[in-house]
């Protein structure tokens, strides 16, 4: 465990984009305090995960500042009550009706003390923001709402109304099979309305999402860019105040230097060990490695409005090019699957008639032939900074891409940026390719395609392929529109044809998650659709089969 003194000491002269506490240390300043320290992988773009798809921004607030109407749980395969008590659908679907919890408390910071509880006008606040463009806080921070603007929220969502401070009721212009997913998905967080109207006044508007206010488990303390991000336990969390009383994201973005920090005790829990790694991890007694079945894909995206990639054919050549086993075995190290779809096999609408993309260069040379490109093209592929889930190690998958394309006359020049410039270099769409990945927030197939390849989504950014086929939404809106599980699977096998003969993108691996913590470390669950929560995490004393001292 850190010195928490010390600690304390040293990230008061480090600098960040904003502060939101003091940093004096004092005698009550957690010097005995028990605190969990998580190693992540990079800086969140912002606090409020309404605005952005990347996993590192949920990870940093969604569970750990906010909550939703409702939550799916991955152990009961259900959506759960949250901030949401109980709630009722009509028979047609198309009206959903909430009941809200009471006495749930809202954080306070130095700027800000509320004065009343949780209560429907923040619901309506929190999501009419979203679809509402005259909506005083829509354009803050941007505008854009990916997720929600990639499942159509806007048009699905007729309105809401307040029935009672308690009692809220949504009506959707038709079913939505898949309505009840969404709002339990990482974005979906309920802001305060009370809060938004104080920085109104004071003009400091975009502060509701940089010096968050929620009703989650951890109150935002401090943030220093690229060092670290400090919680402290919310005591008054309406599902049991936190065991631990203070939480850390030490921001690490190299694999072995959190590796190196998980075995000296400077970190509890890391975020994505490398495949290479798992030998070393289990190694150790201390260290306990926690592996889950991902629901996530890995992909080569192309710029489907960029010459030559406008040409499906050129996109078949690139398919037949990739050596897929190649990357698995190298990059993931047999810790993930071929993908021959953006839906895993574990989906109840994954198709397995499919015809797979042979690796076949001279096939891929005679389809570049046919396209006009015997001599090959150039092109320029983008590889993210830092790891995710879905892609342990992007600049060494594109190194192997590019050796393997390079051998059918296609010159690779590799790309990649800091991780926050990355990201906002994507919505430009300036790319030939990039490599990229997505992680889904629940079991609904839906989550695999209107984020990822709906025209709606071409405005949110969700959609890097910047490929918009009408028959193809038609599909997928088929799809939503009924909640019998056999009635939507054909819709789906349909999809997924139409994405394997235009190749918007090339899946190449769906892989396991892993996580390693400290043995001392309970309370931890990996779920398997994303997200981390430390709202049970406990600590506790290392027995010595587990690498403690007497």
């Amino acid at each position: 465990m850190k010195n928490w003194f010390i600690f304390i000491i040293k990230l008061c002269f480090l600098t960040g984009f904003f502060m939101l506490s003091g940093c004096s240390p004092s005698v009550d300043d957690n010097v005995h305090t028990p605190g969990i320290v998580y190693c992540s992988e990079g800086d969140p773009t912002s606090f409020n995960p309404q605005l952005t798809t990347n996993g590192t921004t949920t990870d940093a607030s969604s569970y750990q500042i906010y909550n939703r109407l409702v939550e799916y749980d991955p152990a009961l395969g259900s959506i759960v009550p949250a901030l949401a008590r109980h709630w009722f659908i009509n028979e047609d679907g198309t009206s959903y009706t909430f009941y809200l919890r009471k006495n749930v408390k809202f954080h306070s910071n130095s700027n800000f003390t509320p004065t009343r509880d949780f209560n429907a006008d923040d619901v309506l606040f929190s999501f009419n923001r979203v679809i509402d463009s005259a909506h005083p806080y829509h354009n803050v921070s941007g505008g854009s709402y990916p997720f929600f603007q990639s499942v159509g929220f806007t048009d699905i969502i007729n309105k809401i109304m307040k029935v009672n401070d308690y009692m809220i009721v949504i009506h959707l212009t038709e079913k939505d099979a898949s309505f009840m997913a969404n709002l339990a998905a990482n974005f979906a967080i309920v802001q305060s309305k009370e809060y938004a109207e104080q920085l109104t006044k004071q003009q400091l508007q975009s502060q509701i999402d940089s010096q968050p206010i929620g009703t989650g488990p951890f109150i935002l303390d401090s943030y220093f860019q690229n060092d670290h991000i400090r919680y402290k336990a919310n005591q008054d969390y309406w599902n049991g105040a936190p065991d631990i009383e203070q939480l850390v994201f030490d921001i690490t973005p190299k694999s072995t230097n959190r590796i190196a920090k998980l075995m000296t005790g400077d970190c509890d829990i890391s975020a994505l060990p490398q495949s290479s790694e798992i030998d070393i991890i289990r190694q150790n007694r201390k260290l306990e490695l926690q592996i889950q079945t991902g629901f996530n894909v890995a992909y080569l995206g192309f710029n489907t409005e960029r010459i030559p990639f406008n040409d499906p054919k050129v996109r078949q050549a690139l398919s037949h090019a990739i050596n897929k086993r190649a990357i698995v075995e190298a990059v993931y190290y047999g810790s993930a699957t071929i993908a021959d779809s953006v839906l895993p096999s574990l989906s109840w609408a994954y198709n397995d008639t499919l015809q797979p993309y042979e690796y076949n260069p001279d096939k891929a040379k005679a389809l570049l032939a046919e396209a006009g490109f015997k001599d090959g093209f150039d092109m320029t592929l983008w590889a993210a900074p830092v790891q995710r889930i879905y892609n342990p190690n992007a600049i060494k998958t594109a190194e192997l891409i590019q050796g393997q394309l390079k051998l059918v006359g296609v010159n690779v020049n590799i790309v990649t940026y800091g991780w926050n410039v990355f990201i906002d270099k994507l919505n430009d769409y300036s790319y030939d390719s990039v490599l990229m990945g997505w992680t889904a927030d629940n079991a609904d197939p839906d989550n695999f395609f209107r984020p990822l390849f709906s025209c709606a989504a071409l405005l949110s950014g969700g959609n890097r392929v910047n490929w918009c086929n009408d028959d193809f939404d038609e599909t997928i809106n088929q799809a939503i529109a009924s909640t019998d599980q056999k009635k939507r699977v054909p819709y789906y096998l349909a999809a997924q044809q139409t994405l394997n003969k235009q190749v918007p993108l090339i899946p190449i691996a769906h892989a396991l998650r892993f996580q390693v913590k400290s043995r001392n470390i309970s309370g931890l669950s990996l779920n398997p659709y994303g997200g981390i929560s430390f709202a049970k995490a406990k600590r506790k004393a290392l027995s010595t089969s587990d690498g403690g001292t007497k």
